[in-house]
């Protein structure tokens, strides 16, 4: 079968049938895209495990950020987008290798990151104190909202993309919220005092007529934020509030997980409230609680020993 017809077929089954993210999707096409021309394949029969591998090499000597190869992590997302596919035809039943012939690559331990409480309490209170030092109403009003943001963030554990998505017909008498997550599965997040006070101002003090939550731009053209958007502000209260590690949305997410964790939540709570599919995705943040571990040995292990 022809390839490019085969791929077109998978990428509408995954997003019709399988209910895939738009984003997933070009991201599929994108690598299958990428191994069909350097590999030259025209035909679904002309994939072979010789070629995969070959094609595997070949990403491997691909430069990533700086002057570094690509990233593990980065071609694996080939294979899976690869492995996918085979799997449809064997569904469609049409001849193709197995995809239980692709394995992916071995990955470090993953690395996230965090800051210490004192710098959160910092970064948090930042855009408080820029307010109180503002005078110019616009500026004043992007200070209401990125301590909107920042409460939320910590509050809800929410990805930067689903804060971006929120619109402003936020039920505030409510102390949770739904929203819709990757692969469109929603679930409920949790809205803290601080947060609604926080967002309360914020909508208050806006007078556009955009229904998204969090807007942007210039003040006689406003537009629904983005993460990078998010990102760039975050960054100027970084720097306020002193703070030299690297800070990104996602970190405040890391600091819900850990926060949860640290204080006595279960795992599988946790994974609720984080939205992941896996709770092995989860399990990367229960090394960094593991330090009360310590004190419990010492408190109860060998007692019963004369």
């Amino acid at each position: 079968m022809n390839a490019e017809a085969a791929k077109r077929q998978f990428l509408e089954y995954i997003e019709i049938e399988r209910g895939r993210a738009v984003k997933t999707v070009e991201n599929y096409d994108r690598y299958l895209t990428r191994y069909f021309k350097r590999m030259q394949i025209g035909d679904v029969s002309e994939i072979t495990e010789q070629n995969i591998r070959e094609f595997r090499l070949w990403l491997n000597r691909q430069s990533g950020t700086g002057e570094e190869s690509m990233k593990r992590r980065t071609q694996n997302y080939y294979m899976i987008a690869l492995r996918a596919f085979l799997k449809f035809l064997r569904k469609r039943d049409i001849e193709a290798i197995s995809p239980e012939k692709i394995e992916l690559a071995k990955l470090p331990e993953r690395q996230i990151d965090l800051i210490t409480s004192a710098e959160l309490a910092r970064l948090l209170n930042a855009p408080k104190e820029a307010l109180e030092k503002e005078t110019d109403e616009n500026k004043r009003l992007a200070c209401l909202r990125d301590r909107a943001i920042l409460e939320l963030l910590f509050s809800t554990g929410l990805r930067v993309s689903e804060l971006c998505a929120l619109n402003s017909d936020l039920d505030l008498s409510r102390d949770e919220l739904s929203v819709r997550g990757k692969g469109e599965k929603v679930r409920v997040v949790f809205i803290s005092p601080a947060a609604k006070e926080a967002v309360r101002e914020y909508l208050k003090a806006r007078n556009d007529m955009e229904e998204a939550l969090f807007v942007d731009g210039r003040p006689n053209a406003p537009h629904r934020i983005i993460p990078r958007d998010v990102q760039r502000h975050l960054k100027r209260y970084v720097a306020r509030a002193g703070i030299t590690s690297v800070v990104t949305p996602h970190t405040l997410r890391h600091a819900f997980a850990t926060d949860l964790l640290s204080n006595g939540a279960d795992i599988r709570s946790v994974q609720q409230l984080l939205g992941h599919a896996s709770i092995n995705t989860t399990q990367i943040y229960t090394h960094i609680t593991d330090s009360h571990l310590k004190e419990i040995h010492k408190k109860f292990h060998g007692k019963s020993r004369s």
